[in-house]
């Protein structure tokens, strides 16, 4: 199958795909890492009217569907988190209903499990926020996930980096939450790059001084701490930060520039997994993770280093358009009908950019039905670009 992609530079490429998809096979064996697929929203296109200005009207089914999705490959969800586009047009009032909706969802699945982003979006920051302020609009939050008996993930939250006026502000508040959660947390460090506001946070202007206070923050709490996502894609901090967890505290990487190697690890161990990569590539990630499992460490890697390449596309810079590449890939294999987002997103990307995701995509095995790939393909590029 061949299809013309506009390149960077204005011009057209006469691509002849691959067309070769990698499925895990049936009866793969548990991972040996824990896997969070930090998962889209999927929203009515009809229904919503008004998508820069108003609230997103959500697809319900077709956003749990694709939970299912996720669960039946073997992958815990991570819900209502960036992916979800948290922050970015989806409002606490609609987060909290799927929270809600996916927890209840998840009880009538075997094996399904997730944890759900708890935030501080809904608090409007003013001149006279403060840090207690920022307390009670985490503490809503957690409220909501653990009446339903949910797992929480502490979001990094903007309120929180441009209240506090030190580390001591987070790990104060930070110690408070963590002491009353009724099951241990998985802690989040979203760096700049995925969300510009966050810039400073731990209340220390350089990541060796965040560090160091994250990691005194977990040593004190580590009880009620089950893990840390760390969202720098600087795996040397990584690194860093995972020598020196305590016993017992997961590492999940949340570093979509170099996964597939903070995962397979080294001598000196290996980090889990909480991506939003995992997402588009879920078929992918679970041959190649039954493979780690099995005890086959190359060919976890011959399968999974080849979506890194696609990752580094989807998640460059403005890294917080990533969002665009992974429903756009949704789109392409058939999770959802149209390519639509929340907030009118996918505005966010241009034709080039999707034309070089749909070749990686092709090149990895990520496009699933890669007729259905190519004939959507088309369709965009016809209404996008001109492309015929």
């Amino acid at each position: 199958m061949k299809i013309q992609l506009p390149q960077q530079d204005g011009s057209l490429l006469d691509y002849r795909m691959k067309a070769q998809p990698i499925r895990p096979p049936a009866g793969a064996p548990a991972f040996s890492r824990t896997a969070y697929a930090a998962s889209h929203v999927v929203i009515d296109p009809l229904a919503t009217r008004d998508p820069w200005d108003s609230s997103p009207c959500v697809d319900w089914d077709a956003t749990l569907a694709f939970r299912e999705h996720l669960w039946s490959l073997g992958f815990k969800v991570a819900e209502a988190m960036d992916t979800a586009q948290r922050g970015m047009g989806l409002d606490w009032p609609v987060a909290r209903e799927l929270i809600q909706r996916s927890i209840r969802h998840a009880r009538g699945i075997p094996g399904a499990d997730l944890a759900c982003g708890v935030g501080t979006d809904q608090l409007i920051v003013s001149e006279h926020t403060g840090l207690a302020d920022v307390e009670a609009a985490y503490r809503e939050q957690l409220a909501v996930v653990e009446a339903e008996g949910g797992r929480a993930i502490l979001m990094a939250s903007r309120s929180l980096a441009r209240c506090a006026r030190g580390p001591d502000d987070y790990l104060a508040l930070y110690g408070r939450l963590l002491r009353d959660t009724s099951q241990p947390v998985i802690l989040h460090w979203l760096g700049e790059m995925f969300d510009p506001a966050l810039r400073g946070y731990w209340g220390s202007p350089d990541l060796s001084g965040a560090l160091d206070t994250v990691a005194a923050l977990i040593r004190e709490n580590a009880r009620h701490v089950e893990g840390i996502k760390v969202s720098l894609l600087d795996a040397k901090l990584e690194l860093e930060l995972r020598r020196r967890l305590p016993a017992g505290v997961k590492m999940y990487t949340g570093d979509d520039f170099n996964y597939a190697e903070l995962m397979a690890g080294d001598a000196s161990g290996y980090s889990h997994g909480l991506l939003g990569i995992l997402d588009p590539i879920a078929p992918v990630a679970a041959a190649a993770l039954g493979e780690l499992a099995a005890g086959r460490a190359e060919r976890f890697r011959e399968i999974l280093d080849p979506t890194v390449a696609l990752s580094r596309e989807i998640f460059r810079a403005p890294t917080r358009h990533y969002k665009a590449g992974v429903v756009f890939l949704a789109w392409l294999n058939g999770h959802q009908s149209h390519f639509s987002m929340v907030a009118g997103a996918q505005s966010a990307r241009g034709a080039a950019h999707y034309a070089k995701v749909f070749e990686l995509a092709d090149q990895s095995g990520v496009l699933s039905d890669p007729d259905l790939a190519r004939r959507r393909m088309a369709s965009y590029l016809s209404v996008a670009c001109g492309v015929n």
